[in-house]
């Protein structure tokens, strides 16, 4: 009788495991029925917003990276600040940088109309960043739906979650490493900054004080629109990509065996340490680039979501319903 009650405990378990298990999966056919119209309107309104201002692709992709790291894949990055809670927008890897959250409104008013209260804004982020990279020349891949949205965010967690320009190779491994993701997965990523445009506050401490890994004539170049002083030009840009800053491709990678790298976190990829070999792989190979990169988003995009009845589908992006 013992045996019969531990076997059944035990099935109720296994049960529970398997339900638990299956409500957290994602899947590429998730709103198949539910939304069929989904990717259509969403690739519509990314083309709109990019033929608009090119630059918006790289913008919508690193929202989709700044959302992940802190706390998961849940939207949290687009609320606005409450009375509860001080948001992610003015945490210090995103005021004044983050940006294309309009565009992001605009997409969630055009999917609310074709299918309201079904998708959420986490999954519109995962699609849009997407079709950002296709449109501008990279990789397709099928993307894993089913996140729901967050009912709050934390400053302080986008504060200690998202690696700053300023990080050296070790802290980039172990910021990757906190939310699962491998070195390679790191480099694969970063090869995000093909395309986009930095800040002059972002790379100015590299251009005028690094020497050893930054080519003398390429930093000429960049001081030129971004002075020494703190204050003057501040918000002047630079393509992360200096030879083709619009186009999805492997060129950030030749740019780092060359020393040209933007950032001090970009040229940290390539500086005697244990990514070079990485890097190198990649300014060889762009298929072996856009297949690890893929990968790499597709990893990315599975940190952590709300699924089941975790969560809510915000009619609003910006605010909790």
């Amino acid at each position: 009788m013992a045996s019969l009650k531990i076997n059944a405990i035990v099935l109720l378990i296994l049960v529970s495991l398997l339900i638990g298990n299956s409500s957290a999966q994602l899947s590429t056919s998730f709103y198949s029925i539910s939304c069929p119209k989904l990717y259509q309107t969403v690739k519509s309104a990314v083309q709109s917003a990019i033929n608009k201002e090119t630059r918006m692709g790289a913008s919508l992709l690193r929202l989709f990276f700044h959302d992940c790291f802190v706390n998961g894949c849940d939207g949290s990055l687009l609320l606005d600040d409450t009375s509860s809670f001080t948001g992610e927008k003015r945490a210090a890897p995103n005021v004044n940088s983050a940006r294309g959250f309009e565009v992001i409104g605009n997409i969630k008013s055009a999917v609310e109309k074709v299918c309201p209260g079904v998708v959420s804004c986490a999954d519109i982020l995962a699609v849009t960043a997407r079709d950002s990279v296709v449109i501008l020349g990279g990789p397709n891949w099928n993307v894993k739906l089913g996140r729901r949205d967050a009912r709050t965010a934390s400053q302080s967690a986008a504060n200690s979650s998202i690696p700053p320009a300023t990080s050296n190779l070790n802290r980039l491994i172990s910021s990757f490493s906190a939310v699962g993701l491998s070195t390679k997965d790191m480099v694969a990523l970063s090869g995000a900054h093909t395309i986009g445009q930095a800040r002059c506050t972002s790379f100015r401490p590299r251009i005028f004080n690094e020497t050893n890994n930054l080519d003398a004539s390429y930093a000429r170049t960049r001081q030129s629109n971004c002075p020494r002083s703190s204050g003057s030009g501040d918000n002047n840009l630079a393509p992360l990509d200096l030879q083709t800053p619009i186009k999805f491709d492997n060129n950030y990678f030749k740019n780092l065996v060359n020393k040209k790298g933007l950032l001090h976190s970009d040229q940290q990829l390539f500086n005697g340490g244990s990514a070079d070999s990485i890097v190198t792989g990649y300014s060889n190979n762009p298929s072996s680039f856009s297949s690890d990169f893929v990968t790499a988003m597709i990893k990315m995009g599975d940190i952590r979501p709300l699924t089941g009845s975790n969560g809510e589908i915000r009619k609003n992006c910006r605010g909790i319903n």
